[in-house]
């Protein structure tokens, strides 16, 4: 063996290495489907090989990533570290908090969701995380409901 650093690496080992997917198996599943591009060339196989330069486009949950190989990395290292793999050429949009997104959501399922009961729009509404009613609670919303 060389002790020189490798010139190419498989699309998987690299997609793992970088921390993209949190498995080699999840990484080869992603390009033996098809949904990885190198150079945008489709790649059918996760032994397809990337080198420093390229540029790979992929789907990861609903965002698209565009990111170009800075490096080949030769094991898993911590995110510090796997960053200085790749510089991401489509960064992901900020995450907002959950209520935000909800009320920025799809217009569609807002309008199909149904029209809450005027008497009770404000009382029966629970903020997100804080679990079930006590019974005290449960007492408390029914004597508002019977108002």
């Amino acid at each position: 063996m060389t002790d020189q650093p490798a010139e190419k690496l498989r699309v998987d080992k690299w997609l793992w290495f970088a921390r993209f997917f949190k498995t080699r198996t999840l990484a080869a599943e992603v390009a033996n489907g098809g949904k990885i591009r190198v150079n945008k060339a489709s790649v059918r196989k996760a032994s397809a090989e990337v080198k420093v330069g390229d540029i790979l486009t992929f789907h990861q949950g609903p965002n698209v990533r565009v990111v170009e190989v800075l490096g080949l990395g030769s094991a898993r290292r911590p995110y510090e570290e796997a960053r200085l793999l790749y510089n991401d050429l489509a960064p992901l949009p900020e995450r907002l908090p959950r209520s935000e997104r909800d009320a920025q959501g799809n217009p569609a399922k807002a309008a199909s969701a149904p029209s809450p009961d005027p008497r009770t729009a404000d009382v029966a509404r629970r903020e997100s995380g804080t679990g079930r009613p006590t019974k005290r609670e449960r007492r408390n919303l029914d004597r508002l409901r019977d108002l």
